[in-house]
């Protein structure tokens, strides 16, 4: 088991928490944590880009000009790739297919290393409870100031360039005052427990999630290891 510090929104130390150690203190694979990241962001990508090739372009259906007698060059129609405006030899498709394959338990191992990185680098953040009264950006903004200030001694007066990808709020429920307040916070992001991904997770410096989210991962992504304990 691992042991890590448990805060309020005010940044004040409650007390520890033991996190499960086959999910939050596993040795980290960077190459299976990169192919993981490979294969979700290629997973994502939508080809845009398009070129008409010579079947696709407009007009060309007569030959320009007769074969023999003009002095110039033979040519059989407009849409050829050596014409300007004519077709494109070789150019992107958006036919291309960048789908990658990876195994589920390699998926949801480098999950888990993703989560150990952040422990083992003090880098995630455990409240007793995350509410807001209201869905304002001023008071997730105190909430975030609390915990660099009390929590991980950083100079707010500082003149620092701020990182657009700072804090990652994952959240065991719905809660529509948390993620609206954190909508027009660029350095703030919000994700269900149960959509947690390798790039999102080492994506954001910190990951800010309350205590009973805990019990929600191991549910969710360990499900074979309740069994056996049943």
């Amino acid at each position: 088991m691992v042991t890590v510090n448990v805060y309020n929104q005010n940044g004040e130390k409650l007390g520890e928490e033991k996190l499960p150690s086959y999910i939050f203190d596993i040795e980290v694979n960077p190459d299976l944590l990169h192919q993981t990241i490979v294969t979700q962001m290629a997973n994502s990508r939508c080809p845009i880009a398009h070129t008409k090739t010579r079947a696709e372009v407009r007009g060309g259906g007569r030959k320009p000009w007769r074969q023999k007698g003009t002095g110039r060059a033979r040519h059989g129609s407009i849409r050829s790739p050596i014409w300007k405006g004519g077709g494109v030899t070789f150019g992107p498709r958006k036919e291309r297919v960048f789908t990658k394959k990876i195994n589920k338990k390699m998926k949801k191992k480098a999950l888990f290393m993703a989560l150990s990185s952040k422990v083992k680098d003090n880098e995630l953040i455990l409240l007793d409870d995350l509410k807001l009264e209201k869905p304002k950006a001023k008071i997730m903004e105190d909430i975030i100031k609390n915990i660099k200030t009390k929590i991980l001694n950083i100079d707010i007066n500082k003149k620092t360039i701020r990182k657009k990808c700072e804090f990652l709020i994952a959240l065991p429920k719905k809660d529509i005052n948390v993620i609206k307040a954190s909508e027009n916070i660029p350095y703030i992001d919000t994700i269900p427990v149960d959509s947690l991904n390798v790039l999102d997770v080492l994506k954001y410096k910190y990951l800010l999630m309350p205590k009973e989210a805990i019990a929600l991962i191991e549910k969710v992504y360990y499900k074979n290891k309740l069994k056996d304990k049943k």
